[in-house]
């Protein structure tokens, strides 16, 4: 298994984040994609790849779906037959979960998202961000996803070519990929996991208007296609998905 981790203008977790996962997940490699960064981020991107990392740099900023893209590409060109999980950089999710969001993906054989509880202390922007977008998600395709935004994702193998041909370049790549997973009837696991948040989610790129536009155009793209036709399923996704490790040799609790 791959675990995938797109950065931009990385942080000094990133190193440590590289250990710990290799620590709780000692058959997978990971890939760092660098969304152009600059030279700035030299030094830690060396850390990572002193702690066995490939790293993938890309001199422009694209955005998230393009590094997300970048590295599906990567895998499936290096690492044929291997599953992934993608996980942010920012600290936000624990190794426990990144270990069962994984299991789990290689329970199913099915897409598997890490679904964040949005109680205690979660910034207001995301708490009232997620509900927002949950009700509107469910409104355009009816299936009822928790957490449309979290970054922690596990795909099947059979999946990295489908993810490429996903449109979406910045954040509303993510998006988009659930729609178009509903769309074709793919199966979406979720598992809850802790929300973690540092310092407030003060390193989040996120910019809560441009992204949010992008993230809600297709929403209401695809609601207003559902209620025009409300009977039709497009087949764009692939007619069956397998993981390349059926079950995992441990279990995590």
């Amino acid at each position: 298994m791959i675990v995938l981790v797109p950065v931009y203008r990385p942080g000094d977790r990133l190193p440590r984040l590289i250990v710990d996962l290799a620590a709780a997940l000692p058959e997978t490699h990971v890939v760092v994609v660098d969304d152009g960064s600059g030279p700035t981020a030299a030094g830690v991107l060396a850390a990572a790849r002193d702690r066995g990392a490939t790293v993938l740099r890309r001199r422009v900023n694209r955005g998230k779906g393009i590094v997300l893209k970048t590295g599906f590409r990567y895998v499936a060109g290096h690492h044929p037959g291997h599953d992934v999980v993608c996980v942010d950089a920012d600290g936000q999710h624990l190794i426990p979960d990144v270990v069962r969001v994984a299991d789990r993906m290689r329970d199913t054989g099915a897409l598997a998202l890490g679904v964040r509880r949005f109680d205690g202390e979660v910034p207001l922007r995301s708490r009232f961000g997620n509900a927002t977008t949950r009700a509107a998600f469910r409104l355009a395709t009816g299936v009822p996803v928790r957490d449309t935004q979290t970054g922690l994702r596990a795909y099947p193998a059979g999946l990295l070519g489908w993810l490429r041909t996903v449109p979406g370049e910045r954040f509303e790549y993510e998006m988009n990929v659930l729609l178009h997973a509903a769309r074709a009837g793919l199966s979406i696991a979720q598992v809850p996991i802790a929300t973690h948040y540092q310092a407030g989610n003060a390193s989040s790129h996120f910019s809560s208007l441009t992204d949010s536009a992008r993230i809600y155009r297709p929403l209401v793209w695809f609601a207003a296609a559902r209620l025009l036709a409300p009977g039709r399923r497009a087949g764009d996704g692939p007619a069956a998905v397998r993981s390349s490790r059926p079950r995992p040799a441990t279990r995590t609790p």
